[in-house]
């Protein structure tokens, strides 16, 4: 298996490719990405807890990697990703549980 910070990379280097290979959809994901991570009534940190629960909920084991790692470097801590496993679990019920396990190691490899 690979690292979870091995994980994230993968999705950035792939983000790269998309860029060379296909830059039309790749300069429309990014300027969605920058324009929704703009800080505003939510901080960096907070949009980065959001989007990890969402990515727990829909299963999306490199989402997660790069959402941890992202949260961790906005300035989360161990406690708010664990708070923010649990309401994956609320809202998503078993399978939340088994992707939370993820979302756990691999915050406990990053920090």
């Amino acid at each position: 298996m690979n690292s979870y910070k091995d994980k994230a990379n993968e999705v950035y280097a792939f983000l790269e490719i998309l860029s060379k290979e296909h830059p039309e959809v790749a300069k429309g994901f990014m300027s969605l990405h920058h324009a929704a991570n703009k800080a505003g009534a939510l901080d960096q940190k907070q949009k980065e807890l959001i989007a990890l629960g969402i990515a727990i909920t829909i299963r999306c084991e490199g989402c997660i990697a790069c959402h941890v790692q992202d949260a961790l470097k906005a300035g989360a801590t161990q406690e708010e990703i664990v708070e923010t496993i649990g309401v994956a679990v609320l809202m998503g019920g078993g399978p939340s549980v088994v992707y939370g396990s993820k979302a756990y190691q691999a915050m406990k490899e990053m920090l």
